[in-house]
């Protein structure tokens, strides 16, 4: 576990790359409803072991990975009934999962002492853990009130399609970069839009800012 840990942003950043870009070597309904499901479960332990030398909130990041685990497992034996909300828990679940991950993430990084390339990965790995909110955010939103954002159609009948559509428009929203191709069409999908634009920004300019004046500092030292 102590090697492992020490290796914890590498792994963590290596299977968040998976779940982002897979879909370029795998049929789209192939990927979306079997191994980005998987590829989270893989991804989710891997926050848990990031998280390790807190006892406590371990315990608890282990319990919702159980709970996701077997709420996955129910979906792939009874796809037909009950399928809707066992997403949505799902969702929720690992919403809360990444919430505390991207936190502790930023915490690590915020109190590290000297920036080396584990740092540097970590940095990378909380950026990309707030496009994962944003986008259990934005797909919870989609099943439970369709039609929030033009441009994305999610089919939940036994196969859950459009996920990649979702995951797309986190990350340009998060860059702020907003092509218009996928546009929020609710008052409460804008403000989610607006919160997750004000997010990415305020990780670079805060959290990203505070790195690089540790780096500089550093350097000018040795």
């Amino acid at each position: 576990m102590k090697e492992l840990y020490k290796h914890r942003f590498e792994i963590f950043f290596c299977t968040q790359l998976f779940i982002l870009f897979g879909s370029l070597f795998f049929p789209s309904v192939f990927f979306e409803t079997i191994l980005t499901p998987v590829l989270f479960l893989v991804n989710a332990a891997a926050g848990i072991l990031l998280i390790s030398k807190k006892k406590k909130l371990m315990w608890f990041l282990i319990i919702l990975f159980t709970i996701s685990l077997i709420v996955f497992g129910s979906d792939m034996m009874t796809r037909e009934s009950g399928f809707q909300d066992n997403f949505i828990i799902r969702l929720s679940v690992y919403f809360v999962f990444y919430m505390i991950v991207t936190h502790q993430i930023i915490l690590q990084i915020w109190n590290s002492k000297k920036v080396d390339n584990i740092v540097i990965i970590g940095l990378m790995c909380g950026y990309i853990s707030l496009g994962f909110l944003a986008f259990f955010l934005f797909t919870t939103m989609e099943i439970i009130e369709p039609n929030s954002f033009n441009g994305i159609v999610i089919q939940t009948e036994g196969a859950t399609q459009g996920l990649d559509s979702i995951m797309y428009y986190s990350y340009i929203t998060l860059m702020t970069i907003g092509y218009g191709d996928i546009t929020p069409a609710t008052p409460l999908a804008q403000k989610a839009a607006i919160i997750t634009g004000l997010a990415g920004q305020f990780y670079l300019v805060i959290v990203t800012a505070i790195v690089v004046g540790k780096y500089i500092k550093h350097s000018s030292k040795d």
